[in-house]
């Protein structure tokens, strides 16, 4: 029988939790029913080593670790699934797939898809610093986010707020980590906060804000290139302030609701991911079918309406290290897909 090792964060505090104690039993089940042993292996950089001689008596390897998380990323590990993709494991999404796919770079690379828009990218603190001033100087909000980050961590909204005659610009922000604060400060000062983040080697995406990101965000989930639910929730970390002059916080976000595939009007959007997205992100990004995640998502929020009313969507990000929670409709086809790569891997040549 074919077996895989299904990783995650292991507990900070060196707490080992077990695979039937943890969010992945049912992945766990379901991998069973389709003749898929697994086992589960917590992961800390610090015992990568016994990581290694851990997977190396598997046949594949399913990941669920955040790229950024408590100060920690993936750099570690990421080079572990390298050396063990080399060997020839399965590995549920490939480092070098989640460099194309799953970082805010994708937002530029795929900017003249129909889910694009006016997305301008910033390699270095000189590009952001002679650039953006110009992005700004529409009068209409901004939004920047790191190239790598997750919940909220890294983005920003920002307005230009200089009133005429001033002559060092100033700029309201609020950052989309829980709980920020709206600030006004000088354009210098903000710019001058990107420096360690391009310093590690990240860039910066430069987006305009999306009006109705009142009226929510929908996530589609997908198998390699098939969508197998829709998740929609409020995402209010970068509201407008209901008084601009003030310093409140965004309301609370939310929750996410999950839905099946046949939502009715999420149709449209599985059509276009599916018939036109999908293959069109390929396309730019130099990949394969094969080489998509075992489960990923794009967010989405919604655009302008067309004139017959119809919605549009343009695209917040691509989620790819970390997927969980998802809709229960997925969990047959991550069944599924594993068994479907294990036995290509496994077949005799």
């Amino acid at each position: 029988m074919p077996s895989v090792a299904i990783i995650w964060s292991a507990d900070a505090a060196g707490v080992v939790t077990t695979l039937a104690q943890s969010r992945l039993a049912r992945v766990a089940d379901v991998l069973a029913r389709h003749g898929v042993a697994s086992e589960g292996v917590p992961y800390r950089d610090g015992a990568i080593a016994q990581v290694r001689e851990r997977l190396k008596r598997f046949d594949g390897v399913l990941v669920w670790v955040n790229p950024v998380e408590h100060g920690r990323d993936r750099a570690l590990l990421d080079e572990l699934l390298r050396e063990v993709a080399d060997l020839g494991l399965m590995v549920s999404t490939h480092p070098d797939v989640i460099d194309k796919l799953g970082t805010k770079d994708v937002l530029y690379s795929t900017r003249a898809m129909s889910w694009g828009c006016d997305t301008r990218r910033y390699p270095d603190a000189r590009a952001l610093r002679t650039e953006f001033q110009e992005s700004l100087a529409r009068h209409q909000p901004r939004v920047l986010k790191h190239s790598r980050g997750n919940g909220g961590e890294g983005v920003w909204k920002v307005e230009l707020v200089t009133q005429d005659g001033e002559v060092a610009p100033r700029v309201r922000v609020r950052h989309a980590r829980r709980g920020s604060q709206e600030r006004v400060m000088p354009l210098t000062e903000f710019i001058g906060g990107f420096d360690r983040h391009f310093a590690a080697g990240g860039s910066v995406i430069d987006q305009p804000y999306q009006a109705r990101l009142v009226d929510g965000m929908v996530r589609c989930y997908l198998v390699r290139d098939t969508v197998v639910g829709f998740g929609e929730q409020l995402i209010n970390a970068l509201y407008p302030a209901a008084d601009p002059a003030s310093s409140s916080r965004p309301p609370e976000p939310g929750p996410r609701l999950y839905y099946p595939t046949s939502r009715p009007d999420f149709q449209g959007l599985r059509t276009r991911m599916e018939v036109d997205w999908v293959p069109q992100l390929c396309d730019s990004l130099d990949m394969q079918r094969e080489e998509l995640p075992v489960i990923w998502d794009a967010d989405f929020f919604y655009g302008p309406k067309t004139a017959e009313g119809a919605d549009t969507y343009v695209l917040c990000e691509i989620n790819v290290s970390c997927v969980y929670p998802f809709p229960d409709d997925a969990l047959e086809r991550i069944g599924e897909e594993v068994q479907k790569r294990l036995a290509r891997r496994i077949e005799p040549v």
